[in-house]
């Protein structure tokens, strides 16, 4: 039996109006993250994380000695803090932690690899504040999700500590949308399409290779890199870019979680105010990132 909550949520979304101008759709995204509001115990304090434009969240009783990086999703084109601050505080809230999360730059005003290039400053940021590698776990969903694999990639390529782990929502990784659920999961995905897909991609790249691993993690050399949990809905076009990430970082020797959830549409855990099972993922999510920066890594679920 469909589960009711998703059903609602599905005819919400079938009825939104997507304006045609990204500025507007700019607009309508971080409007929509406003009215979620936060908690009133949920602390926000504005910060700059080394010239980018960053928040810290954080809850009563919550380990200032632990931190979660959040990078937001929206396609590399929009989304900001408005947008994911409801989920990045309750980020925080389940690691037991701080939650930093920035406000990289967007194409095509700042094209890749501009959102990396943030993300790694983000990360020295952190370091620079005292926090232990082995304390920050890096998180973000969709193109975030894309963005925490290519950030631990560009950590390792600097020759830092890798972070204790990296959480990836519904990851965007495949700049060349070629996945098999592209086409089988799109009839069932409310969300994700291949053409606004690409068209997402071509802002965002520019001139850039789309197999650079930076910007599409698939590609990159995964070994020595930090555990990765991954989460994606059985419902999104984005399926297979989560299998296959898994795929890609287990036969690399990386600790990998991989989690499917039915039904659930694209970047649940946004959508955790009326759906339980955002919610659980969540929950699930913290008890995995009290173990990596408690220093149990977990043991591999990769699909290979």
């Amino acid at each position: 039996m469909p589960n009711p909550e998703v059903t609602a949520l599905r005819a919400a979304l079938a009825a939104r109006v997507r304006p045609p101008e990204l500025a507007d759709m700019r607009k309508g995204f971080d409007a929509t993250g406003l009215a979620r509001g936060v908690p009133a115990d949920v602390l926000v304090t504005p910060c700059d994380a080394n010239g980018v434009v960053a928040e810290w969240t954080s809850t009563p009783g919550t380990d200032a000695g632990v931190a979660v990086l959040y990078l937001h999703g929206g396609g590399y084109v929009l989304g900001s803090i408005d947008s994911h601050r409801t989920l990045a505080a309750e980020v925080g809230r389940a690691a037991g932690g701080r939650t930093l999360a920035l406000h990289y730059r967007l194409a095509p005003e700042s094209p890749f690899p501009a959102a990396v290039d943030d993300a790694l400053a983000g990360y020295k940021y952190l370091l620079a504040q005292g926090i232990a590698p082995g304390k920050i776990v890096i998180a973000g969903d969709s193109a975030g999700g894309g963005l925490v694999v290519a950030a631990m990639l560009a950590i390792k390529n600097a020759d830092l500590p890798q972070p204790a782990g990296g959480w990836c929502i519904s990851p965007w990784v495949d700049m060349e949308a070629i996945g098999a659920s592209m086409e089988d999961r799109s009839a069932a995905d409310p969300m994700v399409q291949k053409p606004g897909l690409l068209g997402m991609a071509g802002l965002y790249l520019g001139n850039a290779n789309p197999r650079d691993p930076l910007a599409a993690p698939l590609y990159g050399d995964f070994a020595g890199l930090a555990p990765l949990l991954i989460q994606v809905g059985a419902a999104e076009t984005l399926l297979d870019d989560a299998i296959r990430l898994a795929r890609v970082a287990g036969a690399a020797d990386v600790a990998v979680t991989l989690e499917i959830w039915p039904e659930m549409v694209h970047v649940w855990p946004l959508f955790h105010l009326q759906l339980t099972a955002g919610r659980k993922a969540i929950a699930g999510a913290g008890v995995w990132m009290r173990a990596v920066t408690a220093g149990h890594p977990p043991v591999s679920v990769a699909v290979v």
